[in-house]
């Protein structure tokens, strides 16, 4: 018999008294942790001597943190995580498989909507160059990891080969469109798919020597593919300019109308004062398409045979040779198809930007591209969009948070503690949606009715 505190979802007194042990627990190992890192701050004096001094209120802080958090999850939010499972188990099933609500059903198309007036909405909230922050580097910025994210996604989320390289395919596109348009004088127009094919090519080359590995063996060839790339770019001066990087690379154009002061440049022909926000608008839009293309192409690709094919090398390698499937095109067109993608971006990360060097791709841009892959859920580009916006907009909006020096100190500089709140944050979400955001996905083969599968049916998330 379910007893009254299971059914309402409130805590009883041995649940509490166990909350406190376990926060008290929290609290001394938060101060374990945290007391050399955040306690104790080391500098140089005017001799160049290394001091010390202690900062107990800042090292309080985390402390009493760690200790009320963990009493709050155990003390309240588990006794009303299980009532709520036991009320759904307790829901008929006709009424569990009844047709979504109105925004679950049409989120897609809410959310598309909601992209085409971000930017005409911050201009009329913000002014016009008050919208040149968001719009940039909320907008465009989040975008560019979305199509990465996708990208990467049908190497890792529907083929499942692992791939932490995935940002050497980025570096050659961006690269690509610098050198060829500052050599040759092409536009961003034709670099575009150029980009694309030459980072589609280097996915070819990659898949090659990779075509007998899995698991764990993949994953460290694909960083050293990446590394090597690196490496490349830093050494070969003549032509990359090694760590000083290429400056002065070409704009895009809109159908040859440059966004400067020139008599016809996009201001001075539509008569409207000079700003750069119009660059920056043009340029969400062209991400925001360029992020429609790479999920159109992956929905396309999912329901073809070639699509399936990855799925099924996914799932069980072996089965899949044993079905007469081609291993070896199967994953050349995988790698081809996501570094493609990549390709994309690169190239759109260079026109943007207007300066590339090899700093801009480091392993950690790999490493946070496969977690959004991973937190968003593997298969599911909801999901990966989703947490793409989290775990980008949330580094962002951490520069904004100007307000935290006067709780932490005017020493505190927010943005440099983005990583451990990075850390966090996948932390709590692998704790409490182990699947990803998306733990469940529509499948592309059916019998008579597509119903989505659970999480927990599904091999590591997959779908």
């Amino acid at each position: 018999m379910t007893n009254s505190a299971n059914v309402t979802g409130t805590s009883q007194p041995g649940t509490l008294a166990r909350a406190l042990k376990e926060g008290l627990f929290a609290g001394l190992l938060a101060l374990g942790l945290f007391i050399l890192y955040v306690g104790i701050k080391t500098d140089q004096d005017i001799n160049n001597a290394l001091i010390w001094y202690p900062r107990w209120g800042l090292l309080a802080i985390f402390v009493a943190i760690a200790a009320v958090g963990r009493f709050l999850v155990v003390g309240f939010f588990h006794p009303w995580a299980r009532a709520r499972k036991e009320r759904r188990a307790q829901v008929p099933v006709h009424e569990i498989e009844a047709k979504p609500s109105f925004f679950h059903q049409h989120f897609l198309k809410i959310a598309l909507l909601a992209l085409l007036l971000y930017p005409p909405v911050i201009i009329a909230l913000t002014g016009l160059q008050g919208s040149l922050k968001y719009v940039d580097n909320f907008g465009i910025q989040i975008l560019i990891y979305v199509m990465l994210a996708w990208g990467l996604n049908i190497v890792v989320g529907l083929a499942g080969l692992l791939d932490l390289g995935y940002v050497a395919f980025y570096a050659v596109g961006a690269y690509s469109y610098a050198l060829l348009s500052q050599q040759f004088g092409l536009s961003f127009w034709v670099l575009l798919p150029l980009s694309g094919i030459l980072a589609a090519f280097w996915g070819i080359i990659l898949g090659f020597p990779v075509l007998r590995l899995r698991g764990d063996y993949l994953a460290i060839v694909t960083l050293a593919f990446g590394e090597i790339i690196r490496l490349v770019l830093i050494n070969w001066t003549d032509v990359t300019k090694g760590t000083f990087g290429i400056s002065g690379i070409p704009k895009a154009t809109l159908f040859g109308i440059k966004f400067d002061a020139s008599a016809t440049g996009f201001a001075k022909m539509f008569g409207l004062p000079m700003s750069s926000v119009y660059y920056k608008i043009f340029l969400f839009y062209l991400i925001l398409a360029l992020c429609l293309l790479t999920a159109y192409v992956t929905i396309r690709l999912r329901r073809m045979p070639i699509g399936r094919a990855w799925e099924a090398l996914r799932e069980d390698e072996i089965a899949c040779r044993s079905l007469g499937i081609n291993t070896v095109t199967t994953k050349l067109t995988a790698f081809a198809t996501g570094a493609m993608f990549g390709g994309f971006a690169g190239s759109f990360f260079a026109a943007r930007q207007g300066f590339v060097s090899p700093e801009s791709f480091v392993f950690l841009e790999s490493a946070v591209i496969l977690a959004i892959v991973v937190l968003g859920g593997m298969g599911s580009l909801t999901g990966i969009a989703v947490a793409a916006i989290v775990m980008v907009g949330g580094t962002e909006l951490l520069r904004e948070m100007e307000f935290l020096k006067h709780v932490f100190g005017p020493d505190f500089t927010p943005e440099l503690y983005r990583m451990l709140l990075f850390g966090l944050a996948m932390i709590v979400v692998m704790l409490f949606k182990p699947r990803g955001f998306v733990g469940s996905r529509q499948p592309t083969a059916f019998l008579k009715e597509s119903k989505a599968v659970s999480g927990s049916f599904t091999k590591e998330g997959h779908g």
